[in-house]
């Protein structure tokens, strides 16, 4: 046996009792018992957490393991390694000296290798007349034998609550998605609610889980955004209940009163173009005629009067608040320093079209399609993706082209920044 008496350390190294419960753990080994030292050491590595050891220890800890000449650990093969501290370096990636005594000095602590110090403090071996080691001086790894199950058992524990973990991150995941995809949806029908108020709320959970979070924060969290997601459901189906209901009365009362199958109204049931009135419905919508109006732009109070149109419906513009959520970097360009309202908005936008180089034609072409506030909201857009877009301009005149079209609309783009700016600051995410 390796370990039969107690043995103290060389020169000023005290004595612990936990060197002591080591030495008499590691005396109690039997003699059929072994370890594969690599698996032991794969277990070591995923225990880690629970161990309280680094992972530079455990590199250490490694070193000392490819001096010993079997993959079984066992007393039959012996388990002291007696390498100098220099061999210990070459095979621990180049680590110095001194490090390498205070892993080790860790590792001792830790319970997982124990000190055979010989009288005079060096590591060697005594070997018989026919080459085997009879007394060796330097470090037992009889501790990893006599733990194995312990170390197996807290290595489990560790990956289990990892795969736990990774289950409740995928919950909030995937339930943070859906509420950020209804919201933007209620947003992009227009319909009727405080959708920012909505948003500024499931932001502010996103935001208030930290990002070495723990289970039970994940969890609460979890729990509501799901009560969110319900209640956004919820809302959701009453609108959506209430305009099929509105859609269908609407539809019985026109068949009723008019009796010309040839009629206007009959065929274009939003409104009627002699009369220019506007249709009954749970969200009213500002009539438009097919001509293009030029936007009215109130500079007291930072307001576009009347709906922008082109071939299609008119795009509307979002809260401005949500716009400095998912665009934060326009901020900066504002007067002083900061946007208070839309005209410091329309402003910071006029000096980043000028910065990215946008000729004035095409941010007027711009606004005169998609209206002021939502042309000063893609510059803010198109700066905060700035490194992924060549040149400003033509993606500006794109993007016009296609809103005259009827064919984009600045509500996926916004709430798509928004989401990667929550998804970008969670990360090293």
């Amino acid at each position: 046996m390796e370990t039969g008496s107690v043995t103290t350390p060389f020169g000023q190294r005290p004595m612990t009792l936990g060197m002591l419960a080591s030495q008499k753990a590691a005396g109690e080994i039997r003699a059929d018992q072994s370890v594969d030292k690599w698996k032991i050491y794969r277990a070591l590595c995923e225990a880690r957490p629970l161990l309280g050891v680094t992972d530079r220890a455990l590199a250490v800890l490694n070193g000392l393991l490819s001096f010993h000449p079997k993959n079984v650990l066992s007393e039959e093969t012996g388990l002291v390694v007696f390498p100098s501290n220099n061999q210990l370096s070459l095979r621990s990636h180049g680590m110095a000296e001194q490090t390498i005594r205070r892993h080790l000095a860790a590792l001792v602590e830790a319970g997982l290798i124990i000190r055979k110090d010989s009288p005079n403090g060096k590591r060697y071996a005594r070997r018989g007349t026919e080459g085997e080691i009879g007394e060796a001086f330097g470090f037992s790894l009889a501790p990893l034998v006599v733990r194995a199950e312990e170390i197996e058992s807290l290595a489990a524990e560790v990956v289990a609550e990892r795969l736990h973990m990774q289950r409740l991150r995928e919950q909030l995941s995937l339930c943070r998605r859906d509420v950020a995809k209804l919201i933007e949806t209620a947003m992009e029908e227009d319909l009727a609610g405080d959708w920012e108020a909505v948003f500024t709320y499931f932001r502010g959970l996103v935001d208030s889980l930290p990002r070495t979070a723990t289970a039970e924060q994940i969890t609460k969290t979890t729990e509501e955004m799901q009560t969110l997601r319900e209640d956004i459901t919820n809302k959701l189906e009453t609108l959506l209940n209430s305009k099929n209901s509105s859609g269908n009365d609407l539809h019985t009362e026109r068949h009723i009163h008019n009796s010309n199958p040839d009629s206007i109204s009959e065929l274009e049931p939003a409104f009627d173009r002699k009369q220019g009135t506007r249709s009954a419905g749970p969200i009213e919508r500002e009539e438009v005629g097919p001509e293009v109006r030029k936007p009215q732009f109130d500079r007291d109070t930072g307001k576009t009067a009347g709906r922008i149109d082109g071939n299609g419906p008119g795009l509307k513009s979002f809260p401005l608040g949500l716009v400095l959520q998912a665009c934060p970097e326009i901020v900066s360009y504002g007067p002083g320093g900061a946007i208070s309202n839309w005209r410091d908005m329309m402003a910071a936008a006029i000096v980043v079209r000028g910065m990215l180089g946008v000729s004035a034609s095409a941010y007027e072409d711009a606004s005169a399609i998609m209206g002021p506030e939502n042309a000063a909201t893609m510059m803010a857009c198109i700066l905060e993706r700035g490194g992924h877009i060549n040149s400003a301009g033509a993606y500006l005149r794109d993007l016009t082209r296609r809103a005259e079209k009827g064919e984009f609309s600045v509500g996926p783009m916004l709430m798509s920044l928004a989401r990667a700016r929550g998804a970008g600051t969670r990360r090293a995410s």
